[in-house]
């Protein structure tokens, strides 16, 4: 029975939980781990994504014969221009529109609250289920300004973290790029026999999924912030510059993203005009259907090769037990023990069919 897969697999359940017990147990002991860790995962996890967007152009400096120094070097430089450039060309619209909304905050808040004023009047005339719902509204509000009253000592202390996070991230990248090719290499030399062999693979694997993933995302998320920012310049929407940069972050998560870009483009459609909430919706829904109908397929194919149903649990989730981060690294997360799962399983197979054939 001991050489049962489904005995293995408790046996390893239950020692995984008496360990995750006792780890919560005497978690004092780790704190100075769990700290390092939460201060150096989010300049990880950008320079992550800045080492993956710019590794294809590395390769191809690298290529054409510059050494690894020059072809950081060019990187770096490349990234300072375009960051510059972006700064000339869009910086002073941004500043301009975030002075707007600014200056207009409390003629926005008027109009919301005049217009929840009414709802609420008229509640009494409406569904259960809507009256509920209004309530649930009403309280989250009243608690987004109860939170309000801390936002000072947060602005702060979040500030001091946003600078801390882009000091380190330079390092982090530059560091990646001197060094991606040696992580591997590190970890299986480690093995020996038919485990380094699964071990490279698999790193191979995880290696190949992330970097077309987060290569796929940008690009995706790009092009649909393009469509977006096009649709609300034509029909004269307001802040249709901050909107986009909104929608191109947001757009990193699937499927539930893009969706959470339109909330805001929706209210400032309402307050500048009702009958923009019709166009916003239309851009959106054309935008989604040239996403999800002919841009990803082309640019990501079958790369994670997972479920829009599982993907929405993977995101609400992960939103429940980690907030934003979690939700932006869900996906990969998934990918990455899917790829671990798969080849433990064909490695199992293989060594059955071996087995089966010297028997």
């Amino acid at each position: 029975m001991t050489k049962k897969l489904w005995f293995q697999v408790g046996i390893g359940i239950l020692i995984a939980l008496l360990i995750i017990k006792y780890v919560i147990e005497i978690h004092w002991i780790f704190n100075p781990i769990v700290i390092i860790i939460k201060t150096i995962f989010v300049p990880v996890l950008l320079s992550g994504v800045l080492f993956y967007i710019s590794e294809p152009l590395q390769r191809w400096l690298e290529k054409k014969g510059l050494p690894r120094w020059a072809s950081i070097s060019a990187i770096v430089l490349a990234l300072a221009g375009l960051v510059t450039g972006l700064l000339f060309i869009i910086g002073n619209p941004i500043a301009d529109q975030v002075n707007r909304l600014v200056e207009n905050a409390p003629t926005i808040g008027d109009k919301i609250m005049d217009v929840k004023d009414f709802i609420l009047e008229n509640k009494d005339n409406l569904p259960p289920q809507v009256e509920n719902f209004i309530d649930s509204v009403t309280n989250s509000i009243q608690d987004i300004v109860v939170v309000g009253s801390k936002s000072i000592v947060n602005f702060v202390s979040g500030t001091v973290s946003t600078i801390f996070t882009l000091i380190l991230v330079p390092f982090f990248y530059i560091f990646m790029l001197k060094d991606h090719e040696k992580f591997a290499p590190n970890i299986y030399k480690l093995f020996t026999g038919e485990r380094r062999t699964w071990v490279k693979k698999t790193l191979e694997d995880i290696n190949e999924v992330l970097k077309n993933y987060v290569q796929g995302q940008v690009l995706v998320s790009l092009i649909l912030a393009a469509m977006i920012f096009i649709g609300y310049l034509i029909i004269g929407l307001e802040y249709s510059l901050l909107l986009a940069i909104f929608a191109f972050f947001m757009n990193m998560i699937p499927f539930i993203g893009p969706w959470i870009s339109l909330a805001p483009a929706i209210l400032v459609a309402f307050i500048q005009d009702p009958v923009l909430v019709i166009w916003v919706c239309v851009i959106t829904l054309v935008a989604q259907q040239l996403e999800s109908n002919l841009i990803t397929p082309n640019i990501m194919g079958k790369t994670l090769d997972i479920h829009p149903l599982t993907v929405i649990t993977i995101v609400l989730a992960a939103g429940n037990i980690g907030g934003f981060v979690a939700i932006i690294i869900g996906i990969p997360t998934y990918a990455v023990l899917k790829v671990i799962v798969k080849n433990i399983y064909e490695e199992r197979k293989k060594i059955k069919e071996t087995a089966t054939k010297t028997v």
